[in-house]
């Protein structure tokens, strides 16, 4: 891992991740889980302060970055929520948890960026429970042509300095694709950001 990947790449993601149009979409999402949840990609915590308290039963916080671990250990410790949560430091394309032991899958703005994003869909279906879910928030591909030819070109230069972020993937079809019905999904342009990072789509999921 270069320098950059690891001090520079953690504070970058996670001031642009905490932005105000950002933090409006995992408004959405994040409050709605239950049960046993697990986050996907945890960052440095951004999404802690918004789970409700009396409907999560045990939070796991799935995070492979180790700079990002430190943060979000950081970021829980301050909540005093610390001893409630518990930090697997790995991807989700290996999430160490037993078959159908989970109840809401939450993913915010991380399937841009996760390698294998096949293998991490397919691991999310089997951990979760009959009738568990996903509740999602990513940014990625323009049904516009404008902004999607531009999303292309500018997309490997994007991904040198952000962390791996892809500008193209679709995220509501990635989770089609690996056998989830969407049937609420929403998108929009984020107020105030660039149209190559800003098309947003949200919703849950559930195993077809």
């Amino acid at each position: 891992m270069s320098p950059w990947e690891r001090y520079v790449v953690p504070n970058l993601i996670s001031c642009a991740c905490s932005s105000r149009p950002i933090m409006k979409q995992r408004a959405k999402v994040v409050p709605k889980a239950d049960g046993v949840v697990l986050e996907l990609g945890c960052g440095s915590g951004t999404n802690f302060a918004m789970y409700d308290a009396g409907k999560v039963e045990k939070l796991y916080a799935l995070e492979p970055a180790p700079g990002m671990i430190v943060k979000a250990r950081r970021t829980a410790g301050s909540l005093g929520i610390g001893k409630s949560i518990e930090f697997l430091e790995t991807g989700a394309e290996h999430i160490p948890l037993a078959d159908k032991s989970v109840d809401t899958a939450v993913i915010t703005f991380v399937l841009c960026t996760i390698p294998d994003w096949k293998s991490a869909l397919a691991e999310t279906r089997r951990v979760l429970k009959p009738g568990g879910k996903i509740l999602f928030t990513e940014h990625g591909l323009s049904p516009d042509e404008n902004i999607s030819k531009w999303q292309r070109r500018i997309e490997p230069v994007w991904k040198s300095i952000a962390g791996g972020c892809h500008l193209t993937r679709d995220s509501v079809s990635l989770l089609r694709e690996s056998g989830f019905v969407c049937d609420d999904a929403e998108t929009m342009y984020l107020p105030n950001s660039p149209k190559i990072a800003g098309y947003v789509s949200w919703g849950s999921a559930r195993a077809a």
